[in-house]
């Protein structure tokens, strides 16, 4: 698996799946900007780890919910040159059962994964094509596939994401872009061990235990590198067999 060294984006990169994305694209090289909302000081922690390993790091801050704010701070990233690695990887869950959702917590949820996936890849479109060359992985969930009880908001976020992948794949195709999206189930974190305990996760998981925030990471370098420049419009699901 090999691939020149691009300027690489992760968005959401201060929780600890986003931060072994970066790590992951440090080893094969790339330039990192890692970007935060809230989780800033996680951020610039994890850039000053990557630089004493060897790599090129930036942190960023915006939200990918404000339009004015994500075209300000890309446009100042672009004047360094293209994005050619775009990891869509900011999302939030706001969860609770349809009947007692509050409009809030339906449109934070859609906000922050589809309408940031679109304040955050427009932007990038262009000086990407002009290279003829790039890679956008969004992150999706299983919950997109298969649903989940008290998560609505988010299994609709997510299957829409799934859907402008496969429609954008098909726009950038012929300039060397590829567009896919990566699926994970339950994937072992603090948030996760609050929902699914032992015995559920042996319930639902063919595998019998959780993934690991690296084993998604992988995928995703994988999906980045010149061996998988023939894989696009794809849903890549990495969930122990549950689906």
């Amino acid at each position: 698996m090999s691939t020149a060294a691009r300027r690489a984006l992760v968005t959401g990169a201060s929780g600890a799946l986003g931060a072994a994305i970066c790590r992951a694209l440090a080893r094969l090289g790339h330039e990192i900007c890692v970007h935060a909302h809230r989780g800033v000081e996680q951020a610039e922690a994890l850039v000053r780890a990557l630089r004493a390993d060897g790599a090129s790091a930036r942190s960023l801050q915006f939200d990918v919910t404000d339009a004015a704010a994500a075209g300000t701070a890309l446009h100042g990233l672009l004047e360094d040159g293209p994005i050619q690695i775009l990891v869509n990887n900011a999302g939030v869950h706001d969860d609770a059962v349809l009947p007692g959702m509050r409009a809030q917590q339906w449109h934070h949820v859609i906000d922050v994964s589809l309408n940031g996936f679109f304040h955050v890849t427009q932007p990038l479109l262009l000086p990407m094509i002009r290279t003829r060359w790039g890679r956008i992985i969004n992150m999706s969930s299983v919950a997109a596939l298969i649903g989940n009880r008290g998560q609505v908001n988010y299994a609709a976020a997510k299957g829409a994401l799934n859907a402008a992948t496969r429609a954008l794949a098909l726009e950038v195709a012929s300039r060397g872009i590829t567009v896919n999206a990566v699926a994970p189930g339950i994937i072992a974190s603090p948030m996760s061990a609050e929902s699914f305990d032992a015995a559920a996760i042996e319930r639902l998981v063919p595998l019998r235990r959780p993934g690991t925030a690296e084993e998604v990471a992988h995928l995703v370098a994988f999906l980045t590198s010149d061996a998988a420049a023939y894989i696009t419009g794809q849903v890549v699901s990495i969930n122990g067999g549950m689906t």
